[in-house]
């Protein structure tokens, strides 16, 4: 299982630590151009993404953590290819998918799906939950109508349902059975990477535990690799091999899930570690760290470390000049002047 990471001038080698990756994203870039009138002479963009770089490797889960509007499930959908990146490769199995024509991409596209957040608008309400979860294997042409329906009902009684469910539509299921029907969907054509953009956010926390031993199950049974999106770090411990943290468009630590948890080397990171209920209350824990104003807007990023105008820590250094993304610690990346 690959361990480690790395950032902008990081090499895939290293960021991955030993072995080849499955997905190396190297530099990504995307900004959103603001319409500002016929006579704006100053276009400006939303700086969504800009300039992130990381590794997932066979069987591992990469998770991205941050505050909304870090860029996290824009990177997700940059990978899928479901929006056009403005600069940089990302590379599966060694190939770039970025110049790809949308055929030469179809082939990628039966290799990486995507789990989303809301398990009710993601679901055609028109169509029954086998029509759904069939209809990749009918878009990409793969088994015929009767292998089909035998893969769905296979697939349904994998993921907690019966297959007497099939002909039932999205609004006879709960939440929780809505996203189960979601992921059956994201394994029809049995991919290799699967992007789940908050897949749990949206449940109680009961069926959150159901749904994440559902997928740990999966990983383990089909070899998966997850990019796991998410913005509560408590789900996140239990089910990423390494954790990925985003501010402002950039990632500001990456590291293996238990070292970022037990010595987290960046200050927004200790901010969002402080924030996380301890299961057993006796156990000593830091001061709750209060982070001071809002996230800045992307479409003018603050200079020098984007992070320095809500860290007590913050020193001119860091308002004039962007921390380099270096290895502070074996397999433990981090942008930070002070580390």
């Amino acid at each position: 299982m690959s361990k480690g990471g790395g950032q902008a001038m990081v090499t895939a080698a290293t960021a991955t630590g030993s072995g080849e990756p499955l997905l190396v994203v190297e530099n990504l870039k995307k900004h959103f151009p603001i319409d500002g009138g016929m006579f704006d002479r100053n276009p400006k963009v939303v700086q969504a993404v800009d300039g992130v770089s990381f590794a997932i490797g066979h069987g591992e889960t990469l998770s991205l953590v941050g505050e909304s509007g870090s860029g996290k499930s824009t990177i997700g959908r940059c990978i899928l290819r479901l929006i056009e990146p403005t600069e940089g490769a990302i590379r599966y199995e060694g190939v770039d998918l970025v110049p790809l024509s949308h055929g030469e991409m179809q082939p990628y596209r039966r290799k990486m799906q995507i789990i989303f957040q809301d398990p009710f608008s993601s679901l055609n309400p028109r169509m029954t939950a086998g029509e759904i979860v069939g209809e990749p294997l009918e878009v990409h042409g793969t088994a015929s109508e009767a292998e089909i329906e035998e893969r769905v009902a296979a697939l349904f009684a994998r993921v907690g349902l019966r297959p007497d469910q099939m002909t039932k539509y999205p609004h006879e299921f709960s939440g929780g059975q809505r996203q189960r029907i979601g992921i059956a969907r994201s394994l029809a054509l049995g991919p290799q990477l699967i992007v789940g953009d908050e897949p749990v956010s949206a449940l109680d926390v009961s069926v959150q535990a159901q749904v994440i031993n559902l997928l740990t199950d999966l990983q383990q049974e089909f070899g998966l690799s997850y990019l796991f999106i998410a913005h509560d770090l408590s789900v996140v411990r239990h089910i990423s091999h390494r954790v990925a943290v985003m501010y402002l468009g950039r990632i500001v630590e990456i590291a293996d899930c238990d070292a970022l948890f037990e010595n987290p080397q960046h200050p927004y990171t200790e901010a969002l570690l402080s924030a996380v209920p301890r299961p057993d209350p006796r156990k000593a824990r830091k001061a709750r760290i209060i982070l001071p104003g809002d996230i800045p807007s992307p479409v003018s990023p603050p200079s020098g470390c984007r992070f320095h105008t809500r860290c007590s820590l913050a020193t001119d250094r860091c308002r004039s000049e962007s921390p380099a993304f270096r290895e502070v610690a074996p397999r433990h990346w981090a942008a930070c002047h002070l580390r």
